[in-house]
Order: C-alpha cells, then sequence, then structure tokens
C-alpha cells in the first residue's frame, strides 16, 4: 500500500453523552504507514477518538472507513489499544502474555516461540515469573504493549503510554512503538508532551471541542501552525494535563 494512501477517514463522527457533545463532527484522515500524534487541551475528546476507533464505544452518527485491506478481513487483532494504565491479568508476566497470543488464534509451538519473542522484545525476560501487578509501572507499560503486540496488529493505537513514566521506561515504549511502526504498522498516539510528539510524529492531529481543528505534517504543524488554537496550544496557553 502506498503511504500516500488513506487508510483511514472519520467524517463527521458524533459521541453524546447526556445530551452534551464530546466529539462534535469529528473529520480527519490518517495516511497509511505513518505514526500519527493526536494532541489537544484537557478535554479535547483525544481518548475518545481512540476508542471511537478500536469500537469499544458507538459514534451517535458519522463514519470511520479503513483502507485496504478492510478491517473486517483482518480479524480481532487487526487492531490494538494501549491505555495509559495497563490493565493486566493477575497472572505472571509469560501467562499474561500466553493468554494474549492464544486469544490471537496461536497454539502449539508457535505460541511459545511468540511468547519468547515478546519477552525479548519487551526485555521481560527475567521477569517471566513475576505477577505482573508487582512490576514497577515502566515495566507494567512495556508488558501492556507487548501484550498488544502480540497478534501483530496492523493499527496501533496508544492513549498516552508514557504519563507518569521516568525518562527512562519512556524512551523504553517510544523504542517499542517505533519498532512496532518499522514492523508495518500504523501508529496513533495520544500525547501532551511536545518532546516526545516532535520525536515520534510524521503528522499531527491537533483537537479541541470534539473537532479536529489543524491537521497535517509534522514538522510544519510544530514551525508554523495554520490555527489560532493551536498556536495557543503550543505557546501554554491552553491548559493541558489530565485526560481528554
Amino acid at each position: 500500500m502506498s503511504d500516500q494512501l488513506t487508510p483511514i477517514r472519520l467524517h463527521e463522527l458524533v459521541y453524546s453523552v447526556d445530551g452534551r457533545r464530546l466529539i462534535d463532527g469529528l473529520s480527519f484522515e490518517m495516511r497509511a504507514g505513518s505514526r500519527t500524534v493526536i494532541m489537544g487541551p484537557n478535554g479535547a475528546g483525544k481518548s475518545l477518538t481512540l476508542r471511537l476507533l478500536q469500537g469499544l464505544m458507538e459514534p451517535d452518527s458519522g463514519s470511520i472507513t479503513w483502507g485496504e485491506p478492510p478491517k473486517h478481513t483482518v480479524g480481532r487483532q487487526s487492531v490494538s489499544l494501549v491505555f495509559q494504565r495497563p490493565v493486566l491479568l493477575r497472572r505472571t508476566v509469560a501467562a499474561n502474555l500466553r493468554h494474549a497470543v492464544a486469544v490471537c488464534g496461536m497454539r502449539g509451538p508457535a505460541r511459545s516461540e511468540r511468547v519468547e519473542e515478546l519477552l525479548a522484545m519487551g526485555g521481560l525476560e527475567a521477569l517471566r515469573r513475576t505477577p505482573a501487578r508487582v512490576l514497577s509501572a515502566g515495566e507494567q507499560q512495556r508488558l501492556s504493549l507487548v501484550r498488544a503486540l502480540a497478534g501483530r496488529p496492523r493499527v496501533l493505537l496508544l492513549d498516552e503510554p508514557t504519563a507518569n513514566l521516568d525518562p527512562a521506561s519512556t524512551l523504553a515504549i517510544e523504542r517499542l512503538v517505533n519498532g512496532a511502526h518499522e514492523g508495518g504498522a500504523k501508529i496513533v498516539f495520544v500525547t501532551h508532551d511536545r518532546d516526545q510528539a516532535a520525536r515520534l510524529a510524521d503528522d499531527v492531529v491537533f483537537m479541541q471541542d470534539g473537532r479536529a481543528v489543524e491537521t497535517g505534517a509534522a514538522d510544519r504543524f510544530f514551525s508554523a501552525p495554520s490555527s489560532e488554537e493551536a498556536r495557543a496550544y503550543l505557546d501554554g496557553r491552553l491548559f493541558v494535563g489530565g485526560d481528554g
């Protein structure tokens, strides 16, 4: 697939709670093969957008169109979502990965081989027998991320996965994300960290009040944003932090 094609298109998405529109006519496109970073102030709707993409919630109206190959042909592991706070099974590190690999349909030697690959990918070999919920925050997030990669997803959605992590843990997560991208996954990454966005992004979607205010190449967005809202955000004149 050419990097110039548009594999994912959101068109006029609306999502409301108690009559309040949290996503309000959201429309933008994401290229195949790129790392798209979604930014915006608190309450902009960034996390909700990822949940709509993953199918955890249904929009009131609007559509999400997936490029080739169509989403419905690539199975349940075609899109994976990593949350800010890992949700791990009350099992060992290795058992969490075995479960994920089994859900993806792998059996026998292929399952064991994939678990070993994921342990190595996350630098978790020495922790394989450790209960997942006693790991450090950085270790838990590495486990959560490699678990999401168990089925080699075509699209990897990440909702502020390095929030509150130390620099070393953040770097480890970014390396895993870039490795997934190099392996062919489309990356959609929500972050409030401008430096992180500049390191990771090929494209930026800037959201405010449930809408996409500005989209485009990352270098242009950071050097010369076209909207006043984005300029205010990058200048620190819009509140950033929390969920959104």
